[in-house]
């Protein structure tokens, strides 16, 4: 339990502290939500397991236990080995911590996943689970759910910078400016967060959401055109060059049962 209250504050400090707070004031204004994203890599012949273990099993428990929304999405359909992205929102890092543990000990979710975790080690589901903590920055400091009722595609992008004090530069400049951009020309944000726990830190790693392709890159088209855009790159302490070491661009499909 002990180690569990250090690892909540220890990272909701961390996600205020990157936006510029001080240690005190961390301890006042933690995040609301934090985000887990996984990324399952897998022979595209074991994706039907994989679904119906995510759809039948897991999205399931985690709504009993009040965790999510959940959003699934797939990379490439035909896409061989697959690529699974996970999104789960979770309340605070200790519901994320103590997640595992959790399942192992109920009944119920391992009946649902019986299939999935009876794989053998000589054909398992999946090659690898690839996976991130992430804390929202303070210019979206909750996701904002899309209408699942409604056809759409996901933007996810990931932006890595070559030490903390750019990354902090990048944040600061989606928390100054660039958001309001952004939502002006239709690029719709999903969530905007900074990843305390992952791969390729320091990162920002964000989710876009549009009706189709089309509608995609026409507000990416407005976006690079744009008069207040090109003014804000053109400061100096904001150039890409200086802030931005590599940039990860996804395009994803949901799930039929994706909630997100």
């Amino acid at each position: 339990m002990q180690r569990r209250s250090f690892l909540r504050t220890s990272l909701a400090a961390a996600g205020t502290l990157a936006a510029g707070a001080t240690v005190s004031e961390a301890a006042d204004s933690k995040p609301a939500e934090f985000y887990e994203l996984r990324a399952y890599t897998l022979p595209a012949r074991n994706q039907a397991l994989l679904d119906n273990y995510l759809s039948n099993a897991l999205a399931p428990t985690l709504k009993r236990y009040g965790i999510g929304p959940v959003g699934v999405f797939t990379e490439k359909p035909d896409q061989d080995p697959a690529r699974v992205y996970v999104l789960i929102v979770y309340s605070s890092p200790e519901q994320a911590a103590g997640l595992s543990a959790r399942l192992a000990g109920d009944e119920d979710y391992r009946k649902a996943a019986g299939d999935y975790l009876a794989a053998r080690a000589a054909d398992p589901v999946y090659r690898r689970i690839d996976s991130s903590l992430l804390a929202p920055i303070e210019g979206l400091p909750k996701l904002v759910r899309p209408d699942t009722s409604r056809p759409r595609l996901l933007n996810l992008r990931i932006y890595e910078s070559h030490n903390e004090r750019s990354a902090r530069k990048k944040i600061e400049m989606f928390n100054q400016g660039e958001l309001a951009i952004f939502r002006r020309v239709g690029l719709t944000p999903v969530c905007f967060a900074e990843t305390l726990i992952g791969a390729a830190m320091p990162n920002l790693t964000y989710l876009l959401v549009f009706p189709d392709d089309a509608a995609r890159q026409a507000a990416w088209g407005r976006f690079r055109d744009d008069a207040e855009w090109k003014k804000l790159r053109a400061i100096p302490e904001y150039a890409d060059k200086e802030i931005v070491s590599r940039i990860t661009n996804k395009i994803l499909v949901p799930a039929a049962y994706s909630e997100i």
